[in-house]
């Protein structure tokens, strides 16, 4: 398969923890749970109130998935700055990883489920981002 190159080289690291994305009904109350942990995102709409936290904090009888590893871009970016999530996530979309998104006021977030977390940190790589956090962790090369 012939790559496009990414217009931006990022730098990526890994935010601690395996985190859980949740969905509660549009009217539920926001549970006290939702915010503490080193990153949540909270996102109400008419249809429902998502949830992003770590996975441990999760009650039973929410609807949630756990099992996502959080990888944190290196910003801040400005909002004149336009393709940086893209490139992140093209490279990604190419080899069939699933993601979920968060973006905040200086940077952007990609959550890839625990079992996919080798494979996009090297699909990345590839692509030309530098992993910060895994450079100690490079395999070796065959030669």
């Amino acid at each position: 398969m012939r790559r496009r190159p990414v217009r931006h080289r990022l730098k990526f690291s890994r935010v601690p923890g395996s985190f859980a994305v949740c969905r509660l009904s549009a009217g539920t109350a926001l549970p006290a749970w939702a915010s503490a942990g080193n990153l949540f995102s909270i996102t109400r709409t008419s249809e429902e109130l998502s949830i992003v936290c770590p996975a441990t904090q999760v009650p039973a009888g929410v609807q949630h998935e756990k099992g996502w590893a959080c990888l944190k871009l290196e910003g801040p970016f400005p909002f004149s700055e336009t393709g940086i999530l893209s490139s992140f996530v093209q490279p990604l979309s190419e080899r069939a990883i699933p993601i979920f998104a968060i973006s905040t006021f200086d940077t952007d977030y990609v959550l890839v489920k625990d079992d996919w977390l080798e494979k996009a940190v090297e699909t990345l790589q590839e692509a030309g981002h530098e992993a910060a956090e895994f450079r100690a962790a490079a395999k070796p090369r065959a030669v």
